[in-house]
């Protein structure tokens, strides 16, 4: 078995046998790519999703609904589904306020999504590296699905202390920073971004926890990312990207 892994501080590479995985996460988006096609099991991701299959397509089903299939699909926050990609794929993650609502997937033709991976700077067969643009990313993608509404600025300081700045903060102590009660910041935070803080927080915390996973054990990874334990880790992930952490760094049997 051959590893190598490649690392800088919010991105991370592994080569493992015949399977290379990409991890990056920036300001406006986070990345995962994967040099092979792959299955997650239903979940509900409180992101935005591009799925950018790189020669194949992308498979998206709904409970109750017939199966959508496109070169590429562009998944909205908190839909419930499975997906698939048949072939290496990029997937692109973009925080739910970052772009227009929208109830319905955004099916991409293959144009859409090689603009896509050609501005996050790869339109190579085995998908990007490291030192992948995401802003270049985000930038073609929001030229796609459109600009968001603005934030209410007290929403937009409190989600950046929630998910950024200071993930730990009790969400009291938000509310009073931004002059509101806290039932009244809840109920702002879901009217304007369509997710509970809490559940944007447990977000942040999973794409931190995964940063550190090539450098840890997934316990490790959960304690530094502020879940009560592994299994907390683990039931997030699952929820939120229908796949377990250790499958984000090992081939599968």
């Amino acid at each position: 078995m051959h590893d190598t892994m490649i690392r800088s501080p919010r991105a991370w590479a592994l080569e493992q046998n015949d399977r290379r995985i990409v991890f990056a996460w920036g300001t406006e988006a986070t990345m995962f790519a994967e040099s092979r096609p792959f299955h997650v099991a239903q979940h509900r991701l409180p992101a935005w999703k591009a799925v950018l299959p790189i020669g194949g397509h992308a498979e998206l089903r709904q409970p109750g609904r017939h199966l959508a299939a496109a070169p590429g699909l562009i998944v909205p926050p908190q839909l419930a589904h499975t997906c698939t990609a048949t072939s290496p794929y990029t997937a692109l993650f973009v925080d739910p306020w970052l772009l227009p609502s929208s109830p319905e997937p955004i099916r991409l033709e293959a144009g859409g999504v090689r603009r896509l991976l050609a501005a996050l700077g790869t339109i190579d067969s085995d998908g990007p590296d490291t030192r992948v643009d995401l802003t270049a990313g985000y930038t073609e993608l929001r030229t796609i699905a459109g600009r968001p509404s603005p934030l209410d600025p007290r929403v937009a300081h409190a989600v950046d202390l929630c998910t950024l700045r200071d993930p730990d903060m009790p969400i009291t102590s938000i509310a009073i920073e931004v002059g509101l009660s806290a039932p009244r910041l809840r109920a702002l935070v879901h009217q304007e971004v369509g997710i509970t803080l809490t559940r944007l927080r447990r977000w942040s915390r999973l794409r931190t926890a995964i940063a550190n996973l090539p450098d840890s054990t997934a316990a490790q990874a959960a304690a530094t990312a502020g879940f009560a334990d592994q299994a907390h880790l683990a039931r997030t992930a699952r929820d939120f990207i229908g796949r377990t952490p250790a499958s984000l760094r090992r081939a599968e049997a």
